[in-house]
């Protein structure tokens, strides 16, 4: 970089000073390299700040889920993305096939049983942690141990509780140990502990118990599932990017509103000659407040007096860019949240086929992402772990055996005939196993598996054909010709007997 005439002359008259500005100006040039990093007028007043994760998330994450919350409860569009992103993530539920043949009877078992409040199956506490996760950021399960005559046969049940729970202020020093905000780690980084309060903070019942002392609960009995975007040991609500503008969409929407309700108060106006007397132009009546207030009916034709006239009053069209602006801040939303616009709004007036699938293949790869990546590791595997523990000791399996595979219900098709072709090509070309496709659709294979035996039975028993028996019938209807081992078979057990 050359020296200019001022950098010359400052050099000049002082060496030193010259030769650090020369530095700092050299320094500067390879700071800004990157556009992002200038500070000029464009980028005045963008304030940022190198905190950690947690330092970022710990002042305000309960300020966070508590409008979250407001949110999910007033505003419709924040309520149908959270039912958009569960119900497309979870469905009716993710199964397990356990590789264990007892232990998969158990888990038959255990499922139906496994909430601790008594109301619904895994599945139903599979979309509950979903959920929260998306609502409120995170969500805690904890193991509840019971007693052998609690007439369950894996004395074992899963809480699932609100993050409200976790100690967000509990941070520090314990022994060696370090807490962050109500999490406990040992001095090499593993979780070791969670602060749990008895009650929820914010139960405000005449029987309230809650205290602000949390108490220290072991990680082995804990689960703590949430998004992980960073290093971060606290999860954020989902709906953190796009509050601002759920709320300005409410406020654009109420002034919208306000402003039809004001036009149509006035429907005419009479422009009078000045006098006392008033000669309505339809039925008068006095309102609480001694105003008077007059009506017309549809039909009803008066004459004026000379000199009076009407003024009927305008109410602006739909050309005020209403429209654009909303559809545009709806945008925005949805990709904030992480859905499309389509399933935000229920809009499909500018989508056709095509585009409706391109649109969803982003979002389902999200979706596989987030069960993958959080709901297993975090949630599903763990309490599969804790099954498995219960269910040894309870006499299903003389070993332990963690073997389980999850499968993921399939996404709602738009075209069911193509992507039924698409599926069975999978399965014929090994891609996906049948017992892999018999999950994705909430079944499980060895249930199956049995019932199309039995049934196999019964129809070649009663003598009936059906055209979508594939051992019968071809997919163009056309008659099964029998196999050429088969055939091989038959004709070498006949030559024998010959």
């Amino acid at each position: 970089m050359k020296a200019n005439w001022l950098d010359k002359a400052i050099a000049w008259t002082s060496p030193a000073w010259g030769a650090k500005r020369i530095r700092n100006r050299i320094a500067a040039n390879v700071l800004f390299s990157y556009e992002g990093a200038r500070r000029d007028r464009r980028t005045g007043g963008w304030t940022t700040a190198g905190t950690s994760a947690d330092a970022e998330i710990g002042p305000d994450l309960v300020t966070l889920r508590d409008r979250s919350r407001d949110l999910v409860r007033n505003n419709p569009y924040a309520a149908a993305a959270v039912d958009e992103l569960a119900a497309q993530c979870v469905g009716t539920g993710i199964t397990a096939q356990p590789k264990n043949t007892k232990l998969a009877e158990a888990w038959k078992i255990w499922i139906n049983e496994c909430d601790a409040y008594g109301q619904q199956d895994f599945y139903g506490l599979q979309d509950l942690v979903t959920r929260t996760v998306i609502e409120s950021g995170e969500c805690l399960i904890r193991i509840r141990p019971r007693k052998s005559d609690d007439g369950l046969r894996i004395p074992m049940q899963i809480q699932v509780l609100e993050p409200d729970y976790l100690d967000h202020n509990k941070t520090g020093k314990n022994g060696a140990n370090r807490v962050i905000q109500g999490v406990e780690f040992d001095p090499i980084g593993r979780r070791v502990a969670y602060w749990l309060f008895g009650d929820h903070p914010g139960d405000n019942d005449s029987f309230r118990r809650f205290t602000s002392q949390s108490y220290r609960v072991p990680a082995e009995g804990v689960l703590h599932v949430y998004r992980k975007r960073r290093t971060q040991v606290r999860g954020v609500p989902w709906l953190a990017p796009v509050m601002i503008s759920l709320r300005d969409q409410d406020e654009y929407f109420e002034a919208a509103i306000v402003k039809k309700k004001i036009e149509a108060c006035f429907s005419a106006i009479v422009v009078q000659n000045e006098g006392p007397d008033i000669n309505p132009v339809g039925s008068t009546a006095t309102n609480s407040d001694g105003q008077l207030e007059e009506s017309m009916e549809p039909g009803m034709i008066r004459y004026l007096r000379p000199g009076e006239d009407i003024k009927f009053g305008a109410p602006a069209g739909q050309g005020d860019g209403y429209r654009e602006f909303m559809r545009d801040l709806q945008c925005r939303i949805a990709s904030g949240i992480g859905v499309t616009y389509e399933q935000l709004t229920g809009d499909l007036s500018n989508v056709n086929y095509s585009s409706y699938r391109a649109g969803h293949l982003s979002f389902r790869t999200k979706m596989d992402q987030f069960r993958w990546l959080c709901l297993v590791p975090m949630f599903l595997d763990p309490v599969y772990k804790w099954f498995v523990n219960y269910a040894v000791a309870s006499g299903f399996g003389p070993d332990i055996d963690y073997g389980v595979e999850w499968s993921m219900p399939g996404f709602a098709s738009v075209d069911p005939e193509k992507d039924a072709r698409a599926f069975v090509a999978k399965i014929r070309s090994g891609i996906k196993t049948w017992a892999q496709a018999i999950g994705e659709e909430g079944y499980d294979p060895e249930e199956q598996l049995g019932e199309i035996a039995e049934w196999n039975k019964r129809i070649d028993a009663a003598g009936v054909v059906f055209d979508c028996d594939p051992r019968k019938r071809t997919s163009a209807g056309q008659q099964v010709t029998e196999s050429v081992p088969a055939k091989r078979e038959a004709e070498g057990e006949v030559n024998g007997e010959n």
